[in-house]
């Protein structure tokens, strides 16, 4: 990250998710309950996976860092969202905006990591004799360093950029957080560069994941429609079904946040879809693979049905 040093606001007001002081608590226990959802439920899903011996695997290694960056973007959204709807004014500094910026750009990431699980899913099917030679460990973690490295480069670039513009003045943030759009209104300068970069950057983190999510699903289907048993087929789509439900819900929404006319919606309106992405998403995630696996089913019960049998009389 750079020093932010080209600004004379040295701070922000955010404006909140509602004015209407009626909405404030109910909203407030509302998204509390999904929080705590959320880190409960991907957090209980990394542990899981981490303790259950036959949950190590290529697929639930890739879940578990699902789960991890899930856990840490919305970390960094709901909790300053919260604090807006117990008090009167959220201010948020400069730094500490920008940061949030940073690490909320840093769900590049998941994107590339939905990918990867797609290429999972499509050497199980298509390759299941050759899936413990190409799924090794060491490729595996090659996967996820490519991950984070493509997510944090993302982030590094725009977020640099953004900090180079000058802020002069209102400082009121139309938004829950900070986020691009809000910011470059406010922007005295020019934000022509940095358009074309969200542009660029939300262009290829967009089509290329779901490009490369759409060719290992097209040969994945080949594959499943070459087998001749129902029961196989159903078998072949259920290790799919969760991957497809998340990969749809996550870059259905980024698209419809990013990638329309920017005159299409108001700012209210841009304020619900945002918490979509930002707070709804981590809280399915962990429910769509837990809800929809058997193999976490079966290691959660067999979890809480250890704890117990611990438990003293």
């Amino acid at each position: 990250m750079t020093t932010f040093n080209h600004s004379s606001v040295t701070e922000f007001i955010l404006e909140g998710l509602t004015n209407n002081p009626e909405l404030q608590l109910p909203l407030f226990l509302l998204f509390l309950g999904i929080y705590v959802i959320s880190v409960v439920g991907n957090l209980g899903m990394i542990i899981l996976i981490s303790i259950t011996t036959h949950l190590h695997s290529p697929m639930y290694y890739f879940l578990s860092h699902l789960s991890f960056i899930d856990l840490c973007y919305s970390s960094v959204i709901t909790p300053k969202m919260l604090v807006n709807f117990v008090s009167e004014k959220n201010v948020i500094s400069f730094l500490e905006c920008m940061a949030q910026l940073y690490f909320f750009y840093f769900v590049i990431a998941e994107g590339y990591l939905l990918t990867a699980m797609a290429y999972d899913r499509y050497v199980a099917i298509c390759s299941p004799l050759l899936y413990n030679t190409i799924m090794c460990h060491r490729a595996c973690s090659i996967m996820m360093v490519v991950v984070y490295s493509l997510g944090l480069f993302g982030a590094t670039v725009y977020t640099t950029r953004m900090s180079m513009l000058f802020f002069c003045g209102p400082h009121i943030v139309s938004h829950y957080f900070c986020d691009v759009i809000p910011l470059l209104t406010l922007s005295c300068s020019s934000t022509h560069s940095n358009e074309i970069l969200l542009f660029v950057i939300g262009g290829i983190n967009a089509l290329a994941p779901t490009l490369a999510v759409l060719v290992s699903y097209a040969f994945i289907l080949s594959s499943i429609l070459r087998i001749r048993s129902t029961e196989g087929r159903s078998k072949a789509l259920g290790t799919c079904s969760s991957h497809l439900m998340a990969v749809g819900i996550f870059f259905g929404s980024i698209t419809f946040m990013y990638f329309k006319p920017p005159s299409s919606n108001t700012m209210e309106q841009e304020k619900v879809s945002s918490v979509f992405y930002t707070t709804v998403i981590p809280m399915l995630n962990p429910l769509i693979y837990s809800l929809r696996n058997k193999d976490v089913k079966s290691a959660l019960r067999k979890a809480v049905g250890g704890t117990r049998e611990n438990e003293p009389d």
